[in-house]
């Protein structure tokens, strides 16, 4: 079982002050905290890519690049990198060159994205969504199990038999995105690959589905679905105390909620919608340690998985409370999901 952090590099305007930092200063705090959850023994941190001025993170390779050398033993990846707008051999090779600095701690986790902002971005059709992604995944799963590369299809120019460079050591860790779909669980487990799904709300146990299908098929498929990685993102944070986690953290998430998913359609998201969220069994990941830690349980016994990830902070909070956060998730919460694993109590 392993315990990881991600982030998008939020930069947002403080609910209480209306201040936004600079989306270089946001970078900056990324880094520091990605050293400081090294320090403190956290197993992965993640730092996923948007194209809107909400997030700073549109790199998140060069931001793993710059945490890879200050680091020494926390896995570095992308959660996630938005493949179908991306070309496939940098990818691999930005990924590369990662694990070459951080001597293998590098990984990838490839999606289609939940904005679109991307695609006129880089000059793509949305109207080939789904082709868009299929044909990156071909081609990077290539780069990743050949030094020459051949490929064909409709989206980008041919390639013949042609190196990619650097190479890894070992194979790239390449994990897919789970949102809501079926046919995306099914498609990761056919091609064998680990996979992280989101879990942004809803209760718990109402995952299950997804993990027992994953397995499933990729078992029908042929492969050894025990040496498959499940993991779960969610949405979270965690202090000392609930009520002091929950009043912290309830503008910072309101906000997020509400500027982002307002623009969806959304109604207002109020205090109650938060913390029936937070509530025993409901996949918002805020409390005290023993809150969080007991949820954490839930996805273990219910979903059997093999790596969490908590994404905080939603929106710009202040960077010491960021910190703090990290600080007890890696040495209460995480010692208390362990001490309860090792008793048995799942």
């Amino acid at each position: 079982m392993e315990y990881g952090i991600s982030t998008f590099a939020d930069v947002m305007p403080d609910p209480h002050t209306g201040r936004t930092i600079s989306q270089a200063e946001r970078i900056r705090q990324v880094v520091d905290d990605i050293v400081l959850a090294d320090k403190l023994g956290v197993d992965f941190y993640g730092v996923g890519e948007h194209h809107r001025r909400e997030f700073a993170a549109s790199s998140p390779a060069i931001v793993l690049a710059a945490a890879a050398g200050n680091t020494k033993h926390i896995t570095l990846g992308s959660t996630v990198t938005v493949l179908s707008t991306s070309d496939p051999i940098r990818v691999y090779q930005d990924f590369a060159t990662i694990d070459a600095i951080s001597n293998g701690r590098a990984e990838l986790l490839v999606g289609r994205g939940a904005f679109t902002e991307s695609f006129p971005l880089f000059g793509f059709d949305l109207n080939q969504y789904d082709l868009l992604f299929d044909e990156r995944l071909e081609l990077l799963l290539k780069a990743r199990d050949n030094e020459f590369v051949t490929w064909r299809g409709k989206t980008r120019s041919p390639i013949d038999n042609l190196g990619v460079y650097p190479r890894t050591e070992k194979p790239l860790n390449i994990s897919m995105a789970l949102g809501g779909s079926r046919s995306t669980v099914i498609k990761a487990a056919k091609l064998g690959l680990p996979v992280v799904l989101a879990m942004l709300g809803g209760n718990i146990v109402d995952f299950c589905n997804y993990a027992k299908l994953y397995r499933a098929v990729a078992q029908e498929s042929g492969h050894d679905s025990d040496k498959l990685k499940f993991s779960v993102h969610a949405h979270g944070f965690v202090l000392n105390y609930s009520k002091e986690t929950a009043d912290t953290f309830f503008p910072y998430i309101q906000y997020y909620r509400n500027h982002l998913l307002g623009e969806r359609g959304f109604p207002p998201y109020t205090r109650s919608d938060f913390d029936y969220a937070r509530s025993s069994g409901q996949g918002l990941f805020v409390g005290g340690p023993e809150e969080v830690a007991d949820k954490i349980m839930l996805l273990i016994n219910h979903l059997n998985i093999d790596r969490f990830i908590i994404q905080m902070p939603l929106a710009t909070m202040p960077h010491d409370i960021v910190k703090e956060a990290i600080s007890v998730y890696a040495t209460k919460v995480i010692p208390l999901v362990k001490e309860k694993i090792e008793a048995g109590t799942i």
